[in-house]
């Protein structure tokens, strides 16, 4: 009697056998301190809605969504993009990338910075359209299916944010404040002109559902040394005044 054989398992390259970079350099000066303005003010949000630290940020980090030959084909790199629900880290070590057929949640906003018309962000090319390459927009849309994208315009001040629905992005509407919620984190994105890292510019920021704009780890540290000064300054004068009453500040 012959005894059939299994067909061997088929082995899919995880993070670490795929490339981190296809070697191109960031675009601008202005993309880096975007990145981590996005990052530092949303953090406190997305401590408190995963207390247990299940959640990834990537800054211009690749999504591999296809396995080709070459791998970087088969890749894109949001500017920045959050994944909630999934550990930070894989066997100990930080991600390299972000490897569809190896996760079960895609993420769930990603954010791209525009540096030349924008038609590189909003390509919707098929793949199955005579071979050719598949648009950025059609790989969040109709590969990973990101529930929301949002394209960012520096040099137009703009900002557009698409929502997946019925399987189709769908360009949002801003609320009466110029923001655009994204419900899931409760918070909104929008445009603030300010400086930062002294550059004065129409920067993506994110504000609360009420219109508060979030702080990043800086500007709060700011706040805190603001206010501890006042209450200093508050306690000298309230000191000088019973020392004109003739009260010792020590004794009260």
């Amino acid at each position: 009697m012959t005894i059939a054989q299994s067909p061997p398992t088929l082995s899919l390259p995880d993070h670490t056998q795929l490339p981190e970079s296809d070697g191109t350099f960031v675009k601008n000066f202005q993309e880096h301190p975007q990145s981590i303005l996005l990052t530092s003010a949303i953090r406190p949000v997305l401590e408190q809605i995963h207390p247990d630290g299940r959640y990834c940020i990537g800054q211009d980090s690749g999504i591999y969504w296809q396995l080709v030959d070459p791998p970087e084909r088969g890749a894109e790199a949001p500017d920045w993009f959050y994944v909630p629900n999934v550990a930070p880290l894989l066997d100990g070590q930080y991600r390299r990338s972000y490897v569809m057929w190896k996760e079960v949640v895609a993420p769930l906003i990603a954010i791209e910075f525009v540096s030349g018309d924008g038609s590189e962000e909003r390509d919707a090319t098929s793949p199955f359209l005579g071979g050719a390459k598949a648009g950025k927009f059609w790989v969040y849309e109709q590969a990973v299916r990101i529930p929301f994208y949002a394209i960012y315009e520096v040099k137009k001040a703009s900002v557009e944010v698409y929502e997946l629905v019925a399987q189709r992005y769908q360009l949002v509407s801003p609320n009466s404040r110029g923001h655009y919620p994204i419900l899931p984190l409760g918070v909104e994105l929008g445009i603030w002109q300010g400086k930062i890292d002294n550059q004065t510019l129409p920067w993506l920021r994110w504000w609360d559902s009420n219109g508060g704009l979030l702080l990043t780890g800086e500007e709060r540290a700011d706040v805190e040394k603001q206010r501890a000064d006042s209450l200093e300054m508050r306690g000298d004068r309230l000191a000088a005044k019973l020392r004109e009453m003739g009260i010792d500040p020590e004794d009260v």
